[in-house]
């Protein structure tokens, strides 16, 4: 496996995965700016106008036809939140030509780089704006997307905390904006805004798969929509375990109610330290603590004490926090509580083995090399990469975890403190 990147224009890179683990080759398109409370609803309609139809390819439907030319290709975007990031992503999966017939007579992975682009840059419009049809269409699916955010109770959970640690921060935004912002976007100035994107933004591109990296850095220089493409040096967040300053806050709790069967505990925790290399004992401190099936949390909390149906942490280096997620009876609150707190003072003291230790690395080692083993989740951890400007390649994350020892896991823990308890009860 080879992983290099290639600066197309000032602002746009092409980055390539060339390995032959793979039957087929993965395309994505990321486009990244500052999340920004005005405009966050309007970064997520983006997309869903775009993927209707472009000026070549008019309807969904003509695009699926096509896509289904290229032996079943599939095409899928969204939106994420990436620290303090905007990304709208696409997604094109297609068969590797090495698979196909010989006696094909198509280059699907050209045909996937200019069908994706066409999505993405060269969209239907009707006097110099976006389909009113389309708009208002997208715009009806993204309120109920926004709406349907209280369907899931964990992820509501885990959300409000977020808000709650972050007011007034772009951090704490939902990555899928707001209803009362819907009115406010039409086709008109939705295009106006597309085009500043485009031409102001940080744009990533991913090719994955059994590839000719020259070729690929041919194709993507002469595409007629990258040609259009106007030199940028774009506006977007690097952030890491070295860009996040945590201010001494005081605990705060917050209690939400809502028709629930079973309680939501959320604890978010703020790692003090701003060290490149404080991410791998943080993150073993994390596995210990309550990442995996041996922790403390899921341990004593859900199989020794019996109060929870989940408990789980997950460690989040781009804004250097720990979430703690708990599923319990709403009585337990106070217990569950109680012992997840004993559980962190466990750790500040030191109160764990070698064992664990080892254990923690083994299930890290394999996270990371499962990452490899999926073209989406690697592509996932080289933009997480690009975006915090501290370049570190799976091979030396796994010898950094490696050398981890147990006194720089303790030495961590005393650093980490609890901001924000959330709960959702009934």
């Amino acid at each position: 496996m080879s992983y290099t990147i290639n600066e197309i224009k000032q602002g746009i890179k092409l980055h390539c995965i060339d390995t032959n683990k793979f039957k087929t080759n993965l395309l994505a398109v990321f486009i990244t700016l500052p999340l920004n409370r005005e405009k966050i609803t309007f970064d997520t309609v983006i997309p869903a106008v775009l993927k209707r139809g472009t000026a070549n390819t008019n309807t969904q439907e003509e695009i699926s036809k096509k896509l289904e030319n290229m032996y079943g290709a599939s095409f899928d975007c969204g939106i994420e939140k990436i620290g303090d990031n905007h990304v709208i992503k696409f997604y094109l999966e297609a068969l590797n030509d090495n698979f196909i017939p010989e006696n094909s007579k198509i280059n699907i992975l050209k045909d996937s780089i200019d069908l994706l682009l066409d999505i993405i840059l060269n969209p239907l419009t009707e006097n110099n704006k976006f389909k009113d049809e389309y708009v208002e269409a997208e715009k009806n699916n993204i309120k109920r997307l926004i709406e349907s955010k209280i369907d899931n109770k964990d992820q509501y959970a885990l959300n409000r905390c977020i808000e709650e640690m972050y007011k007034d921060e772009p951090y704490g935004l939902y990555k899928y904006g707001y209803v009362e912002d819907l009115d406010k976007i039409n086709s008109e100035n939705l295009y106006k805004y597309y085009t500043e994107l485009m031409d102001t933004s940080k744009i990533d591109i991913f090719v994955s798969g059994e590839i000719n990296t020259k070729d690929i850095a041919y194709i993507i220089k002469n595409n007629e929509n990258i040609s259009k493409l106007k030199e940028r040096q774009p506006k977007y967040i690097v952030n890491n375990e070295q860009t996040e300053n945590k201010k001494e806050v005081k605990e705060k709790e917050i209690e939400d109610k809502m028709d629930v069967a079973q309680g939501k505990l959320v604890i978010g925790l703020d790692v003090e330290i701003n060290d490149y290399n404080s991410k791998f004992p943080v993150s073993i401190y994390n596995v210990i603590l309550g990442e995996s099936a041996t922790s403390k949390l899921f341990q004593n909390v859900r199989e020794k004490a019996s109060l929870a149906y989940t408990a789980r942490s997950n460690y989040v280096r781009q804004k250097n926090n720990i979430y703690i997620r708990c599923g319990i009876e709403i009585e337990n609150y106070e217990k569950a509580l109680e012992i997840i707190k004993e559980q962190l003072q466990e750790m500040k003291d030191g109160n764990f083995t070698e064992e664990d230790l080892i254990n923690s690395k083994k299930y890290m080692i394999s996270g990371i090399q499962s990452a490899q083993d999926e073209q989406d989740s690697e592509i996932t951890y080289y933009i997480g990469q690009e975006l915090s400007g501290m370049f570190t390649t799976f091979e030396e994350y796994m010898k950094k975890i490696n050398e981890i020892k147990l006194q720089d896991v303790k030495n961590v823990a005393s650093k980490i403190k609890i901001n924000t308890i959330y709960f959702l009860r009934d």
